[in-house]
């Protein structure tokens, strides 16, 4: 059978316990035997997590022990998948560039906070965004440094004069027209590692798109 770890915590800016609550009975709809975990010592069952088929990390900033990561990473390299999103995922543990390594990138900013902005589908015959369409968002537009081996699947574009309703522009011209990665696939040794830069509130995956692409991107990771 299918297993799944879901580990949620961290700041609760973005809603980690109620992910959880959202994701974890829907992979236990897909077949999954789901474990969820409120803190990061989970990580420190190697055995048990070298058994899972998906882990999903739903964690903002905090730190990681070295023992904690090593486990993590490790069974990811022996091929468990991680999939994850915003900065539940791409935010995690600022200090430790191993975790990012593995994740392909690392949340630096957002500029101009919520606004409007669109997200452009880069790869149509990839099972993630196969049938997608462009669409629209209103959330954080995030700034990523990210790898240049990631397989890119949908990007954003900055303006560099970040329109915030109601507020005068933010302005940061040195990035217009830059061209961001907002979901990406790669690999960790043996791993499947899939990330979506979307998802700061839960009703950002009321975009039909966003809550497509994330579910498609567990099922991705996921080991057989």
């Amino acid at each position: 059978m299918k297993s799944a770890l879901l580990v949620w915590g961290g700041w609760p800016g973005h809603s980690p316990r109620e992910c959880a609550d959202m994701f974890g009975p829907w992979l236990e709809g897909q077949g999954y035997d789901v474990r969820v975990s409120d803190t990061l010592d989970a990580y420190l069952d190697s055995e048990m997590l070298k058994e899972l088929s998906l882990i999903v990390p739903i964690w903002t900033q905090g730190e990681i022990s070295r023992e904690q990561e090593t486990n993590l990473l490790g069974a990811v390299a022996g091929g468990v998948g991680i999939a994850g999103w915003h900065g539940c995922m791409g935010d995690s543990f600022r200090m430790s560039t191993d975790y990012q390594f593995m994740v392909g990138g690392q949340w630096v900013s957002h500029p101009g906070g919520f606004i409007d902005y669109e997200v452009n589908i880069a790869n149509r015959d990839d099972p993630i965004t196969a049938g997608l369409d462009d669409f629209r968002m209103r959330t954080e537009q995030y700034y990523m440094h990210v790898d240049p081996s990631n397989d890119v699947l949908a990007t954003t574009t900055f303006q560099g004069r970040q329109q915030v309703s109601g507020v005068a522009p933010y302005e940061c011209p040195w990035i217009a027209g830059c061209v961001m990665p907002v979901v990406w696939k790669r690999a960790w040794g043996k791993g499947r590692v899939f990330y979506s830069s979307l998802g700061h509130k839960l009703d950002d995956f009321d975009v039909p798109e966003v809550m497509e692409i994330t579910q498609r991107g567990m099922i991705w990771a996921s080991r057989d």
